[in-house]
């Protein structure tokens, strides 16, 4: 049956600079929250979406309560691609849970390749922790997008982030990639846009920027059209935002996959706000259940805001998340 995760959402296209409903063309602007968890939840025993601590009650309080109308889903590749020997589908179904469970309550769920593995790991941060994030997608990715492709082309609600972060290889990482560069990312980009273009003509595909997504200059690809362009901000990224990515809001639609901080953050959270709103920017804070955190323990259902948290609620509750 097409469409019956999606219930009565539109599908979403691209008219210039805005995200449209395709069939009234109307322009609706995303805003919402990045729900991780399900990158390093693995399917075995109690299944991904359990262990992750996502429920109805989970989805209900960002949706209904935060008025969030878009919910960015950070995956796993290993998990989600099937492959002889592995069966996919619990995994998958966990996946199809969320966009089942967002679409019922008005939201879109935009699939976000997060981590390739969860046993990789990919260099240390400057905080010590251990980095997953990879510097690039690689060829599973391009089956991996084919088979979600394929498996969502009827589903209007779901929405498709094809990597997460493109950035250096880390001081300590074992990567055999070379630098990061845009003209390097832009062509992984393509490979992997035309892939889903070919399983699912009409996808709303977000494609993110180099330096750990933030940095969009060399974008839009020749060539490539009806796509959204993804930049991540956080405080230590700087505030050059006209040249990251400002600059082309006047031409293609430009959001925020990720944007967030700690209590230290306030003012700038407020100053990052009031310049995506002046530019039509859609965006998805981070995170409801990692730091920077927006509610305190969304995995035991507390969902009572951190102070940067509450920042982004009256955002949403304000209005400025509606169409």
């Amino acid at each position: 049956m097409a469409g019956q995760l999606s219930h009565t959402l539109p599908r979403l296209t691209v008219d210039g600079n805005r995200i449209i409903e395709e069939q009234s063309r109307r322009p609706i602007l995303l805003r919402g929250v990045n729900r991780s968890g399900l990158e390093y939840s693995s399917p075995g025993g109690a299944g991904s979406v359990s262990k992750a601590g996502l429920d109805e009650r989970d989805v209900d309080e960002m949706v209904c309560e935060w008025h969030a109308n878009i919910i960015r889903l950070p995956f796993n590749q290993d998990w989600a691609l099937s492959r002889e020997g592995y069966d996919a589908e619990p995994y998958l179904t966990a996946l199809d849970c969320v966009v089942r469970s967002a679409s019922q309550r008005g939201a879109y769920t935009l699939l976000d390749l997060q981590w390739l593995d969860a046993s990789t790991r990919r260099g240390t941060l400057r905080d010590g922790t251990a980095n997953f994030v990879p510097c690039l997608p690689d060829t599973s990715s391009i089956q991996l997008w084919r088979q979600l492709a394929r498996r969502y082309r009827d589903e209007p609600a779901t929405l498709f982030d094809i990597f997460n972060e493109p950035h250096h290889p880390l001081p300590d990482d074992r990567a055999t990639c070379g630098r990061v560069t845009m003209e390097v990312w832009q062509r992984w980009a393509t490979t992997l846009i035309e892939t889903i273009r070919g399983e699912h003509e009409s996808a709303l595909i977000f494609v993110p920027g180099v330096e750990w997504a933030f940095d969009l200059r060399g974008h839009p690809i020749n060539d490539v059209k009806d796509v959204v362009y993804s930049t991540h901000v956080y405080p230590g990224k700087g505030r050059d935002w006209h040249a990251a990515f400002g600059h082309l809001c006047c031409d293609v639609p430009v959001f925020a996959g990720e944007w967030g901080g700690g209590t230290e953050d306030i003012e700038w959270g407020r100053e990052l706000l009031a310049y995506m709103a002046a530019r039509n920017m859609g965006w998805t804070a981070w995170s409801w259940s990692d730091k920077p955190r927006l509610v305190e323990r969304s995995e035991s259902g507390e969902y009572q805001p951190t102070e940067f948290g509450l920042l982004v609620k009256d955002a949403l509750q304000s209005g400025l998340a509606q169409k």
